[in-house]
């Protein structure tokens, strides 16, 4: 069996509004309840991001990737645009509406609504090709 990783947990100031905006955002479901206490959102048949309530203290703030295709890439940034929420191309620094295309591929970032990082990318830069036999080169 390969490994594969099946949920994370997203600290959220309301965890039902956060995973309902980032269900909406990448056209995906989720639920107000699931295990526990969170509200997941199902990216994907292998992947889910359970939000968790967090009412006090500091809120740590995470970098979430998903890379998609360029349909759901053009989709996305319909919603984000749609939703009025600023993106940028870059994953810190100011909201300049820009997509980054630096790598090969399309990539755009936002930080709604708790101030975590989220990317969407066409092209993974974080690692190189796979050869014929699936290790990376």
């Amino acid at each position: 069996m390969s490994i594969e990783l099946d949920h994370l947990i997203v600290p959220a100031r309301d965890r039902n509004a956060s995973a309902a905006l980032l269900a909406r955002l990448l056209g995906v479901p989720w639920s107000p309840t699931g295990i526990g206490p969170f509200s997941p959102v199902y990216v994907s048949d292998g992947l889910t991001l359970d939000f968790d309530q967090w009412d006090d203290g500091a809120l740590p703030k995470q970098h979430y990737c998903f890379r998609v295709s360029e349909a759901e890439f053009d989709a996305l940034v319909g919603r984000l645009r749609a939703a009025g929420l600023p993106y940028r191309g870059t994953p810190h620094g100011p909201f300049d509406g820009r997509i980054n295309t630096d790598h090969g591929g399309r990539i755009v970032y936002w930080s709604e609504p708790d101030g975590h990082v989220w990317e969407a990318l066409t092209v993974s830069y974080a690692r190189p090709p796979s050869t014929p036999g699936g290790a990376p080169r």
